[in-house]
């Protein structure tokens, strides 16, 4: 094995537990979009609220998508 193959094999080991808590993270926003979709179904509020929460999910998923592993300790 030359260092190449022993450097990604050493990355996706320490990289390979964090992509469920991406996972996690962008699951945790979906029950902001159901209640702002039930909210405006009920007349609460106004559409405008399912563009926030949509919003909302869509900058959760840049940001987890865009963290790097921390490689500089």
């Amino acid at each position: 094995m030359n260092w190449l193959e022993t450097k990604r094999s050493a990355q996706h080991s320490h990289h390979a537990g964090h992509s469920g808590h991406r996972w996690m993270m962008i699951a945790c926003c979906i029950p902001i979009v159901v209640i702002a979709v039930t909210l405006v179904a009920t007349g609460v509020v106004g559409a405008g609220l399912i563009f926030g929460a949509i919003m909302c999910t869509v900058m959760m998923a840049m940001m987890m998508a865009m963290m790097s592993g921390g490689s500089g300790k």
